[in-house]
């Protein structure tokens, strides 16, 4: 079998060393938020793994829409769309108001199209 040699760039950083700066652990585990609250702000970037819901994200930006209107737009079943907005509903990330029979989604609130936007700035640079 041949030898691979890693260039040293594609390694992992890791210190070479025991050193543990006692005061700067013990500042930042002061300033540490509860276990509850990492659990729900991983809960709330999973809601942006999809596809599907970005584009529904994206879409609601744009324009408040049905779930007809979301169907015709990403070529998709109303029942697949559905299921994609009660995810998206159940992190806060949209909301919706029936009128009559219609039930139209919007992004629940700015942060959303903050989180979004700031997502998309970041993979542009």
């Amino acid at each position: 079998m041949a030898t691979v040699k890693i260039p040293k760039s594609s390694l992992p950083v890791q210190c070479d060393c025991e050193v543990i700066h006692g005061e700067t652990v013990k500042k930042v585990r002061e300033l540490m938020l509860p276990s509850n609250d990492f659990t729900a702000l991983a809960d709330l970037y999973k809601m942006f793994s999809d596809p599907t819901r970005v584009k529904i994200l994206w879409a609601l930006q744009m324009s408040e829409m049905c779930v007809c209107d979301l169907a015709v737009l990403l070529n998709m079943t109303k029942s697949a769309i559905s299921h994609q907005l009660k995810s998206l509903r159940t992190t806060n990330l949209v909301k919706f108001r029936k009128e009559g029979k219609i039930v139209y989604y919007s992004l629940a609130d700015d942060h959303v199209k903050l989180i979004f936007d700031n997502g998309l700035a970041h993979i542009g640079e």
